[in-house]
């Protein structure tokens, strides 16, 4: 992704958007304290190497962007200011940003419906995004497209997808397109655990593989779906990372929640690809502290266990714990940060509150239609 030159408050380093403990989490399991993964018989060729101080505070950075932002979202959402479908990514932070540090300008990103997170990861304006969310013309899909349809080509991000699944064929396509051109891009691919049983995927998975495409697929293993415990819905559940097997794509499982397992397995993963060696799949353990989407109470499982995740794995506070501990940053100078992102996400809901609605002409524009 195309470099920033944001800096974060007490660090030297540039933001570049360019961009393991294995999780045993759901159903109240505890993170094992296994540094990578399994793929087959061999154990995961990364683990989870120390950050510098710039990397640990630019990640805090992000990830609290990402989490204020969908606060404020939510809290939008109740007001009436969005409607529709809203499906938040609080929790699963360190899973965008860690792989978005493991980037480089020209890879592309493309996700499902729970997609706000990625585009604030590749660098889209949280302004942007927010009026998109409430349905306003400076929205990126000119207010048209909402929650689950957002894309930004200056950015390589492809959406934002309604349909479960839908988007691995194109994030395939995406790979193939590279591949035809020559170029040692990556596409990431991200799905839902729920995702990881369509037949697209497997068809994806099958193409990826004959023709050896540049593709990253990520399993964003939140634990629930829709709804539903993985465990009851999946056979091999603990295996996700291997339903590639039968195509020859390596897999591996990542701690989600820490950000430095991810970036770490992304930098493996991106340099697979980029040395043809083929798709790989990364599934990585995470946890969705809220529903679904909105409208979901998340009844299926104990408050307990979303605050045990909470106050033992929460990925943002895992690196305020390791800046404090180190002596890397004072109590005052997080602060801060978190003030400015605060201020950054209340510019932008102002902006998407204040910003005109489409003109009704609108509607009859971007429409593909083909005449006989």
């Amino acid at each position: 992704m195309a470099p920033r030159s944001q800096k974060v408050p007490g660090s030297s380093a540039t933001r570049r958007t360019s961009r393991s403990r294995t999780a045993e989490t759901g159903a109240g399991k505890r993170m094992s304290k296994t540094a990578g993964a399994e793929a087959g018989a061999n154990a995961a060729p990364f683990g989870v190497a120390s950050f510098s101080k710039e990397q640990e505070l630019q990640a805090l950075h992000d990830m609290l962007l990402i989490r204020r932002f969908e606060e404020k979202a939510g809290q939008l959402y109740g007001m009436g200011y969005i409607g529709g479908f809203c499906h938040l990514y609080i929790g699963q932070e360190a899973v965008v940003v860690g792989m978005q540090m493991a980037l480089k300008p020209g890879d592309q990103v493309i996700t499902s419906y729970r997609d706000h997170g990625h585009m604030l990861a590749t660098g889209m304006d949280p302004k942007g995004v927010m009026a998109e969310l409430t349905g306003r013309r400076s929205g990126y899909s000119k207010g048209k497209g909402g929650s689950m349809h957002m894309f930004s080509r200056e950015k390589a991000f492809f959406g934002g997808h309604g349909i479960v699944g839908a988007q691995v064929p194109i994030g395939t396509g995406l790979a193939f397109s590279n591949k035809y051109k020559g170029n040692d891009n990556v596409s990431l691919t991200y799905f839902g655990e729920g995702a990881a049983n369509q037949g697209q995927v497997y068809e994806s998975f099958n193409m990826a593989s004959l023709w050896k495409l540049p593709v990253v697929f990520i399993i964003e293993n939140n634990q629930y779906a829709m709804g539903t415990s993985i465990t009851r819905a999946a056979a091999q559940s603990e295996e996700l990372y291997h339903r590639g097997l039968a195509f020859g794509i390596p897999g591996y499982r990542v701690d989600g929640m820490d950000v430095r397992a991810v970036k770490d397995a992304g930098d493996y993963a991106a340099a697979h690809c980029r040395a043809g060696e083929g798709p790989i799949i990364l599934e990585m353990r995470t946890y969705r502290y809220r529903g679904h989407s909105m409208s979901d109470p998340a009844k299926y499982r104990t408050r307990d266990e979303v605050q045990k995740m909470r106050q033992e794995h929460d990925p943002i506070e895992q690196v305020r714990k390791r800046l404090l501990d180190a002596g890397l940053a004072t109590e005052d100078e997080l602060k801060e940060i978190d003030r400015l992102v605060r201020e950054s996400v209340t510019n932008a809901a102002e902006f998407a509150q204040a910003d005109p609605e489409p003109d009704p002409a609108e509607l009859w524009t971007d429409i593909y239609v083909e005449h006989a």
